[in-house]
């Protein structure tokens, strides 16, 4: 079967596995610089696959670091707001790179192997400007960039430990919640955590690419289905996970977009902190929130938000999502207006959809 793609795309990237989704006939489409599989088969179905089974994703296209030095935690502590040094090797923290206004430049997961060596996964699509920012403000330390060398794959779903189990050389029992090691997977060194954007559990294995390729034909040919950017959305938002360029960016601080709970308020010394610390105080004018709309509609980013003939808010994602069944979406609103409950309208190609504000995630996973 041959790939369907859209569009001019042959200035774009692409990562080691794209042989593999020609062969698997993918729609590939352009994102962050990248020709990426937006799906294989269908959106629904894959999503469905993540919910009740396991799915295989390719997120070779996201910024992979290694960074290490004697001096590189105290370096790395004054980007974010979260505190990385309670980290233990083997723990993991997802927070936010601040600039000095304390807006949020990337989203990103920090990796501790060690107190002097730690492994960053960032956005792809912001690869390139947080290399830049991390070379801006880190001296003598140790930057490798590993994007261009390694795979990323991710399964994910509730069966995505025992397909896993015999292909790796650890007891995946006893690695928790973003625990990570370096293991052998279909015999090959790579790193493996417990971590996901899908809202269910699984698992992110980075390797070498012949190893990475390696693993990919492994898990498609047990049964895997491989996923696309498709459902990789659907799934996100269902989770209330956010996505960076859409709900969140440099002119959001984390208050604004709900993501309070990284920031460690007795850290003392990081960029943006006072900031911080002022809105803390005085509160925000504007909050992320969860919406359901009613009816079938979809509130698609960058419709507005009504309260009468007020535009209090905008959306940011939206989509119609088969595991919750009704149209859902993540939007910025005047405080005031975010608390539960709450009930505005949104305006859909020039008609007004009531829409209320609810409690994220709008799915949580089964423990």
């Amino acid at each position: 079967m041959v790939a369907r793609s859209l569009g001019l795309m042959s200035d774009l990237k692409r990562t080691p596995l794209y042989a593999q989704h020609l062969q698997l006939g993918a729609r590939l489409v352009p994102f962050g610089g990248w020709e990426m599989p937006l799906q294989y088969s269908t959106l629904t179905g894959e999503h469905r696959a993540v919910r009740t089974g396991a799915g295989l994703f390719d997120i070779s296209h996201m910024g992979k670091y290694t960074l290490s030095g004697p001096d590189v935690l105290a370096q790395i502590q004054r980007l974010v707001p979260s505190d990385l040094a309670r980290l233990q090797p083997g723990q993991a923290q997802y927070t936010v790179l601040l600039n000095e206004q304390a807006g949020i430049i990337d989203d990103l997961i920090f990796y501790c192997r060690s107190p002097e060596h730690w492994v960053v996964i960032v956005n792809g699509a912001t690869n390139d400007k947080d290399r830049r920012w991390l070379a801006e403000h880190l001296q003598g330390v140790h930057f490798d960039d590993l994007t261009g060398t390694h795979t990323l794959l991710a399964l994910q779903g509730p069966a995505a430990a025992e397909t896993l189990q015999p292909l790796v050389d650890i007891d995946l029992a006893r690695l928790g919640r973003f625990g990570h090691a370096q293991v052998s997977l279909v015999g090959k060194p790579a790193f493996l955590a417990r971590t996901g954007y899908t809202g269910e559990d699984g698992f992110e294995m980075m390797s070498p690419q012949p190893a990475g390729i390696a693993l990919w034909q492994s898990l498609t040919a047990a049964g895997v289905p491989p996923c696309g950017l498709g459902a990789r959305d659907t799934l996100r938002l269902e989770a209330a996970m956010h996505l960076y360029g859409q709900d969140m960016d440099e002119s959001t601080t984390p208050l604004e977009a709900s993501l309070g709970w990284v920031v460690d308020w007795d850290k003392p010394d990081y960029l943006g902190r006072e900031i911080l610390l002022a809105q803390k105080a005085r509160g925000t004018e504007r909050r992320l929130v969860g919406l359901t709309v009613e009816g079938r509609q979809i509130a698609r980013h960058g419709y507005g938000l009504f309260d009468g003939e007020r535009q209090v808010g905008v959306v940011t994602s939206g989509t119609l999502t088969p595991t919750v069944g009704r149209p859902i979406a993540l939007a910025y609103v005047s405080t005031p207006l975010a608390r539960i409950g709450s009930t505005l309208e949104v305006d859909i190609r020039g008609r007004r959809v009531p829409a209320t504000v609810i409690r994220r995630p709008f799915y949580r996973r089964a423990l």
